[in-house]
């Protein structure tokens, strides 16, 4: 008899992040424990859900129940495990859908999955923790700029940034007064909703956490070192940046962002693995956003920290996947 558990790995998304979504499915597959799973990938793109079958290329996904036609057999699913980044993999839609069908998933909840994707409310969310927060305005699209406003409350230089968007995609730096309203725009482009924040000088660090019945495994913390101006789309996908695991800073410094890590993924309701964004300016730790689908591809971040550790990826996904198999019993 063939226990092995059926895992659909659901990858692509309608975001500008498609094809780093990609990148993350194929390498999980290969993480995967082939004595325990067989994984599945299923690629979406708006209504139009594939699975890529190894032998028999792409087969429509019945979303009325999410199983797949293979010769007259029907494939079902044990777990759905989403490695899409931004919508509709980052901002609860899928998790909405599988709660429905009962299926378990690999992520927060729905209202976790909403509220984490949002920027802004995030921010507000996260404020009980302790951690500092930079300055922020949020502008919805439609409504008048006034440009002398935006200056006065945040200072010069500013980042904006579309609101709800996973990756890096629409923000700029704006470091004078002309490449103001050109980076609201560029923001809009990518959502109805931006976000314009502060700059906040200071060396960049991350840190990932997963917990599981009575247990946690807080990540050692990673420093980011950009070549680019900042942690942007090149310096994350295209290797424009250094990142150093376990980051060269005093223990003490270590522990306080692990503690807020931990704390923010409590505050937020996150389950499986998480990935939070610092700025640290003269040892003040302030919170950049969070990362609840982080990204999976051989050198991401997570991959680097669970390495760091002593662990290994096959391990990492095995617990992911029971403990979202156990959170969908209880």
């Amino acid at each position: 008899m063939n226990t092995k558990l059926n895992i659909a790995i659901m990858a692509g998304g309608n975001s500008s992040e498609a094809n780093i979504s990609m990148r993350s499915a194929t390498q999980i597959a290969g993480w995967l424990d082939p004595q325990r799973f067989n994984a599945y990938k299923i690629l979406v793109k708006g209504n139009t859900w594939t699975l890529e079958h190894p032998e028999k290329g792409s087969l429509p996904v019945d979303k009325n129940d999410f199983t797949v036609n293979v010769d007259g057999q029907k494939l079902t699913f044990h777990c759905a495990l989403i490695a899409i980044h931004g919508t509709p993999g980052e901002n609860g839609l899928l998790q909405a859908y599988f709660e429905m069908l009962q299926i378990p998933y690999t992520t927060g909840g729905v209202m976790n999955a909403a509220v984490t994707f949002n920027k802004y409310y995030c921010k507000e969310l996260v404020r009980d923790t302790g951690v500092h927060l930079a300055k922020g305005l949020l502008l919805r699209r439609g409504q008048t700029i006034n440009q002398q406003e935006i200056l006065s409350t945040l200072g010069l230089p500013i980042f904006a940034k579309p609101n709800e968007s996973g990756s890096s995609y629409g923000v700029s730096k704006v470091k004078q007064v002309a490449e103001l309203l050109p980076a609201i725009e560029k923001a809009f482009a990518e959502d109805k909703t931006i976000i314009l924040e502060e700059f906040i000088p200071g060396r960049e660090f991350t840190c990932g956490v997963f917990k599981y019945s009575h247990n946690q495994m807080i990540l050692p913390v990673t420093e980011i070192v950009p070549e680019t101006e900042f942690f942007d789309y090149e310096a994350k996908y295209l290797s424009k940046s250094k990142e150093v695991t376990p980051a060269p800073i005093s223990e003490s410094l270590t522990k306080a962002i692990q503690e807020f890590t931990s704390k923010i993924y409590d505050r937020l309701q996150c389950h499986g693995v998480v990935r939070v964004d610092y700025i640290v300016n003269n040892d003040k730790i302030y919170f950049l956003e969070i990362n609840t689908v982080p990204g999976m591809s051989e050198a991401s971040i997570i991959p680097q920290q669970v390495r760091a550790m002593g662990g290994n990826m096959r391990e990492f996904f095995t617990l992911i996947i029971d403990d979202a198999m156990q959170r969908s019993t209880l």
